[in-house]
Formats: C-alpha cells, sequence, structure tokens
C-alpha cells in the first residue's frame, strides 16, 4: 500500500494521529495536510490547511487521497466537490481493512446504545478462553493503532465508521437501534441506513442480534437472510451467565442483555463457557458509564456517556427503589424525550434539572406529563448541582445521565463527567446531608 500523492487529514483527533503515525510508517517522505472545521490540528509532521481553501485545493488535485476523521460527517459537500475531482475519501477503520484485514477473524459490533459494553465483554470472554483477541475501535485502540497485532479482533464501531466501511466481518452483531446522531447523517432514516450498513451487505457472515434489535422490523430487513443468525443460547447457559452476572459488576437488565449477546458472539468464534463466565466476572465498568461515587451520604452516578434517552430509560432502571435527582439534557440532536419524560414518576425521580439545549424539551414534556416533579432548567452543569445542593434532603442519589451530547457546554462526554463528580465533591463532600 503506498500513497502517490499527498494525504489530506480531515479532522484531528485520535484517529487522525492514527493516521499521520501509520502513513509514516509506510512513506515516512509523504506530504501530509490537515484540516479542521475549528480550532488549531496538533498533529506532528503535517501542514494545516484552512478548511475554506479545501475547495479549490481539492479542484486543482492538491491532493491524493482524504482520510476523514469519524466525527466529520461524510455528507458535508466539501465531500461531493471531492467525488466529483476524483479524489477517494478513505478512514482509518478502511486503512486497517486494506493493510492488515487479511488472515483475521473481524468481529464488528455497533448499536445505538451498549456497543462498548458489548464489545469490551466479548473482548474479555474470548482472552479468557485464551483467543488471541483485541479490542478497537471507539473503545480500546484506533483501528490502525492494532495494526496486525491479533488473530482476532473486536471492533466497536459507531455509525460515522459503519457508514462506509468497506470490508466484511466474519461476526457482526447489533445491539439496538434508536434514533441518534441527526445532526451527522442529516435524517433518522439515514441514520438506520448507515448503522445497519454493517449487516445490510452480500455477504453469509453470521449476525447476531441484541435483544432490543430482535424486534426492530428494519434490523429484520437488514439481516436479509434469517439463517444468518448466530444459534441462541441454551437455557442452561442463560442460567450459567445470569449466575455470573449477579455477582458481577455489571448493573441492570439492559447490561444483561449486553452479557447475553457478548456471550452468543463470543461462542460463535470459539470461546469456552468458562471462559465467558470469567470474562464476565473480569468486566469493570467503563468510564462514566453508570460510574458510582459514594460522597457522604449521596451515590453519585456518572453516566456522561448516556447520549440517548434510552441509555437515560436503561440507568434510572438499574437503581429502582432509589429517590433520584436526574441531571439530563445537553447538545440538541432532535431526539424524542416524550416517553422518558413519562417514565420519570416510575424509575423514582424526585428532582430534575434540565441542561440546555434539549433541557428545554425535556422541562415542557416532564411538566406535563409528571407535574408532582421538582423540575428546573439551570444554565450549565455547576448551577444544576448548586440546585441540587439546596433542596439535598429530596433524594439520595444523583445520576448524570444526559441522553444528549456535551458539545455545546464540554468538549466530551469525559470532561462532562469529570467535571460532575469533581462539582459533587467539592459541594456534597463537606456538607451536612
Amino acid at each position: 500500500m503506498r500513497f502517490e500523492e499527498p494525504v489530506l487529514l480531515y479532522g484531528a483527533g485520535r484517529e487522525a494521529i492514527s493516521t499521520r503515525a501509520f502513513l509514516k510508517s509506510r512513506q515516512p517522505d509523504l506530504k501530509v495536510y490537515v484540516a479542521v472545521d475549528s480550532g488549531q490540528a496538533e498533529i506532528a509532521e503535517t501542514e494545516q490547511i484552512p478548511t475554506e481553501a479545501l475547495p479549490e485545493a481539492i479542484r486543482a488535485n492538491r491532493f491524493g487521497l482524504i482520510v476523514k476523521s469519524p466525527g466529520v460527517s461524510r455528507y458535508k459537500p466539501i465531500f461531493d466537490i471531492a467525488r466529483d475531482a476524483g479524489i477517494p475519501t478513505t478512514s482509518n477503520l478502511n486503512l486497517w481493512g486494506g493493510a492488515y484485514r487479511t488472515g483475521r477473524t473481524v468481529i464488528a459490533i455497533t448499536g445505538t446504545k451498549g456497543k462498548s459494553t458489548t464489545a469490551t465483554l466479548v473482548h474479555l470472554m474470548l482472552t479468557h478462553s485464551g483467543i488471541d483477541a483485541g479490542l478497537a475501535g471507539n473503545v480500546g485502540l484506533a483501528p490502525l493503532d492494532i495494526a496486525d497485532k491479533h488473530a482476532v479482533v473486536v471492533f466497536e464501531l459507531s455509525s460515522y465508521q459503519t457508514a462506509d466501511m468497506n470490508f466484511l466481518p466474519d461476526v457482526a452483531a447489533v445491539t439496538n437501534l434508536y434514533p441518534e446522531h441527526v445532526d451527522w447523517h442529516g435524517s433518522v432514516e439515514r441514520y438506520y441506513a448507515d448503522k445497519l450498513h454493517l449487516i445490510d451487505r452480500e455477504g453469509s457472515f453470521p449476525v447476531a442480534l441484541g435483544a432490543a434489535a430482535r424486534g426492530n422490523a428494519r434490523v429484520a430487513t437488514a439481516v436479509r437472510d434469517h439463517r444468518r443468525l448466530v444459534r441462541d443460547l441454551a437455557p442452561a447457559e442463560i442460567s450459567m451467565i445470569d449466575k455470573a452476572i449477579g455477582k458481577s459488576r455489571l448493573k441492570g437488565a439492559h447490561n444483561r442483555d449486553n452479557a447475553n449477546l457478548a456471550a452468543q458472539i463470543a461462542l460463535s468464534t470459539g470461546a469456552t463457557l468458562e471462559g465467558i463466565l470469567d470474562g464476565i466476572g473480569a468486566f469493570r465498568p467503563l468510564p462514566h458509564r453508570l460510574e458510582e461515587h459514594q460522597i457522604g451520604q449521596v451515590l453519585f452516578v456518572d453516566d456522561s456517556i448516556s447520549t440517548t434517552p434510552e441509555a437515560t430509560k436503561a440507568a434510572l432502571a438499574a437503581y429502582a427503589g432509589k429517590r433520584i435527582a436526574l441531571i439530563a439534557g445537553g447538545h440538541e440532536r432532535e431526539q424524542d424525550y416524550s416517553d422518558l419524560a413519562g417514565r420519570l414518576p416510575a424509575a423514582g425521580v424526585t428532582l430534575l434539572a434540565c441542561l440546555p439545549v434539549t433541557g428545554t424539551r425535556l422541562a415542557g414534556a416532564v411538566r406535563a406529563a409528571a407535574p408532582e416533579i421538582a423540575v428546573t432548567e439551570p444554565e450549565n452543569l455547576g448551577q444544576a448541582m448548586q440546585m441540587l445542593l439546596q433542596q439535598r434532603r429530596a433524594f439520595d442519589t444523583v445520576i448524570l445521565s444526559p441522553g444528549a451530547p456535551s458539545y455545546n457546554q464540554f468538549k466530551n462526554f469525559e470532561e462532562r463527567g469529570q467535571r460532575f463528580i469533581e462539582l459533587a465533591t467539592e459541594l456534597f463532600g463537606t456538607s451536612l446531608v
């Protein structure tokens, strides 16, 4: 694999850094440009080019290839210009496919929620079965960083990555499918199509479906031939897995579904039942996914990774019987909060702090559906925590499960979650509760 002309990296995140290292390892003298929609790109041995200069540069064929980062929508007009100019656009994942796919078993997992936990569990189940497996994608390493290090590679893939994935997996899985990422895809229908591109393709590779995906008509159509589905777990296997989950750190019914799906995938690729049970026992919650912090007499749950209403519903279900103060809301992605609003009273929510900008819609829905819940609309997370401090006797658990991305007020969900715990420690660590 050689690159005869300058390469443009569009985006400057983790995958762009990985791509730059890969290009340098293949062709040390290759000229590489980088473009970002805002700010400065801090990637060594690249020359930054302003995005406003890209149309002219592309039409002049200054680049031989564009490598797009996942966060950059493939539907931006600039990629139409590139296509018209005959300049191909690819990704870190597809470069991995071209360089390292041959000779490896690829397990690809996607879904609106649960994909990170499921992929992590599959990886643990395989390695505890003595199988040489690596984890890459949105968890673990960037695809090109995992290179050819393992015989089996488990990829956790977003819709950004499945949309133009150009190689086939050996096993594919879909956890569930709900509306998400409309800003990137342009419509809910295109989001569904891009997500399901992982399985809606020619090829006989097996497909595993999570409990919520099985009842989805779109998923059923994408499977094409249901003889492709991996076998269901036997009752005895389910019983043993349930016992292992009960002793593990997996919380909530949604994680039981994730573990069962992971077991199906792992068994289909050579894992042992003993390895599956050991993998469940070895699981540790992902950062910012139902991450618990006991501060004083209040339990704080950092679920900042939650970016959909469905993820928030799953978080609340994991804390049945608690009196909950919920903090929700964030970047707008045109998600429907009506069902979530109606479920809050039964979930034990006594207080709701709605953050901009989706919080405005959530607040309105909750006031209409559950007027008994105290609703506030703080301007930011710090103000929300201050308000909760003033009403600290109304709850025993505070859950940050935004049901929306963080981009309008934070760089990413990690920064949002870290700030939540910092504020909890500052405000509640020394107060009487």
